[in-house]
């Protein structure tokens, strides 16, 4: 199976401007996206691809991969589908670039979704944790997501659901991870559609996909790090990487 991950790098950020360049230990944030995506060693090809020269400059004259696009686009899967249209692959995975703490193992659960019979029916697949601090459940910074009995997704918010109305039951709340692994056709066909309503509503690309019945089948796995949305993020992120020891 052949597996490219491209790493949609816009510059504009309406809570962080210029996040991506924001320096994270020693390096930017889109160079250790990068250079974690190419260190998991799943993919045939690893490739930025930006908006922004000052973005395809970083990657380049770090010995990355990166490309220009070209046109204007509303969401990041938008902007990698510009590239994969002339790409040969099985499946495309999006690793988004303020992800810097990719690992291995979670893309590998990712991966794996594709394998065998029942991965064949599979288009579209994306990764969960659990979520347990509350702060975090009631921020909308972080997305939500209610899954059925087989891990499929029924929706995403950025509200709280499911609503615990119920206080005496265990409730299971998960937490979106921005990475999503695709059917070339499947990728395509989400490009083509126009935003759709409830995608507009939430700000969450990946309801494009529901609202057209498309399924997505979620892999719950272990925390991948931190995602960096906001300047405190980038300290969360440093606390991480003195804790773990990661350079």
């Amino acid at each position: 199976m052949k597996v490219v991950a491209l790493i949609p790098a816009r510059l504009g950020a309406t809570r962080f401007p210029s996040k991506l360049l924001a320096p994270l230990k020693g390096k930017s944030v889109i160079r250790r996206t990068y250079e974690s995506a190419v260190k998991c060693g799943l993919f045939d090809e690893v490739i930025v691809v930006t908006d922004s020269d000052e973005i395809l400059e970083e990657i380049i004259n770090a010995g990355g991969a990166a490309k220009k696009s070209k046109g204007t686009y509303e969401s990041g899967t938008d902007r990698i589908a510009e590239i994969a249209t002339d790409m040969d692959a099985d499946v495309f995975v999006n690793v988004q670039g303020d992800e810097p703490f990719v690992q291995r193992e979670p893309l590998a659960q990712l991966l794996q979704l594709f394998e065998g019979e029942d991965g064949e029916k599979v288009e579209v697949a994306s990764l969960v944790q659990t979520l347990t601090d509350f702060a975090f459940i009631q921020d909308p910074n972080y997305v939500k997501v209610a899954l059925d009995l087989k891990n499929n997704a029924l929706f995403f918010s950025r509200s709280i659901i499911p609503y615990p109305r119920n206080k005496d039951i265990s409730i299971h709340f998960y937490e979106h991870i921005g990475v999503y692994a695709f059917r070339k056709q499947a990728l395509l066909n989400f490009t083509n559609w126009p935003m759709t309503p409830l995608e507009a509503a939430e700000k969450v690309e990946c309801l494009r996909f529901l609202e057209h019945g498309v399924p997505i089948k979620m892999a719950v796995t272990q925390y991948m790090g931190v995602e960096i949305d906001t300047p405190e993020d980038i300290i969360r992120a440093e606390a991480l990487m003195e804790k773990n020891g990661w350079e």
